[in-house]
């Protein structure tokens, strides 16, 4: 969850991808209804080496990219190439670039590491070829459009973009670059990697809230400050991880197993992959165990009734928030 405050062109820059890649080659964490486990995917996997920065990467490679957008030559048509370019400068910094449809102060960049090119760290190298796609939670088929705007809505704790605003159609733009020449349909073996094993995920009230707090104070407050709200890094501006200003309680995010998949592989950014998975569980445990904003729509979400067992904000699921202190309040 980290924002790069300066981008750097990586050591491989577009044209130096060798051309088998570029051929080949997601925010925004007991009761009415029984919780019951996510069931898991299967779509067809493209088995190729992963062309992305890799999940071993520290924090002084967090400007890194392989697919520089800013480069020259990016696209023939000029003005496509100012919307690819566009759609990154919005994705690191939307504040300045859409803040109209930003209620908090993420970024697309704290979670998508490296711009989306960083491999365990919600990559999007070949995202746009695999919509439209059903998603549970929607229960119907998405565009890459709902996507976009369901990040707007919840992990920025906005509003989504009209479909045909600048905004929408430069970040269209800059996730269809990064998927040019690959598979219509066909999912590339580096998304969805993001996930704890069904096996490895602790029952919701036997994690201990406290030991999360401990393990987080040790490992995550030196980026993210004990009020969980970021330090500023320089390399980068690690974004809040609870209080008015982070992800709603209708993210992704705000799913402790969920969140859990993502702390394991890419944080802590000086040491990342190093936590297991209880330790990745019992941190995402107390950083759910603040308040943050409310997502008025969740009782829309999973309308086939199977809803996340550890979506812990959610009513449904658990009528009283299991892991929330009296004592823990927005910061």
């Amino acid at each position: 969850m980290i924002r790069s405050s300066s981008i750097g062109v990586g050591r491989i820059p577009r044209s130096g991808v060798p051309p088998v890649l570029l051929l080949l080659g997601t925010l925004t964490l007991g009761a009415c209804t029984a919780p019951t486990p996510e069931p898991v995917d299967t779509p067809t996997v493209v088995e190729v080496s992963t062309p992305l920065i890799p999940e071993t990467a520290t924090l002084e490679r967090v400007g890194d990219l392989l697919m520089n957008p800013m480069a020259d030559s990016i696209h023939p048509d000029p003005r496509m190439a100012e919307m690819i370019r566009l759609g990154f400068q919005i994705s690191q910094d939307p504040q300045t670039y859409a803040a109209e449809f930003v209620g908090n102060d993420l970024t697309c960049g704290n979670c998508h590491l490296n711009a989306g090119q960083r491999n365990r760290a919600l990559p999007l190298l070949g995202v746009a070829a695999t919509f439209p796609q059903y998603r549970r939670r929607d229960d119907r088929l998405v565009s890459l459009e709902d996507r976009i705007g369901g990040c707007f809505k919840r992990s920025m704790n906005g509003t989504p973009p009209p479909y045909d605003h600048p905004v929408m159609l430069a970040l269209d733009a800059y996730l269809n670059w990064l998927s040019e020449g690959f598979v219509m349909g066909e999912k590339p073996e580096w998304l969805g990697q993001n996930e704890l094993a069904v096996e490895a995920r602790i029952p919701i009230e036997e994690l201990d809230v406290d030991q999360g707090e401990a393990l987080y104070n040790m490992h995550c407050a030196p980026c993210h400050g004990l009020d969980g709200q970021g330090i500023d890094l320089i390399l980068a501006k690690p974004g809040p991880l609870w209080g008015p200003m982070s992800w709603n309680d209708g993210a992704g995010a705000a799913r402790v197993w969920k969140l859990a998949g993502y702390v394991k592989y890419a944080m802590p950014l000086t040491a990342p992959g190093t936590l297991t998975d209880e330790e990745a569980q019992l941190i995402s445990a107390y950083v759910n165990s603040h308040e943050r904003p409310v997502y008025p729509d969740k009782e829309s979400d999973f309308p086939d009734g199977n809803r996340p067992a550890d979506a812990v904000y959610d009513t449904l699921v658990f009528p009283v928030h299991p892991l929330m202190r009296g004592d823990r309040n927005e910061p």
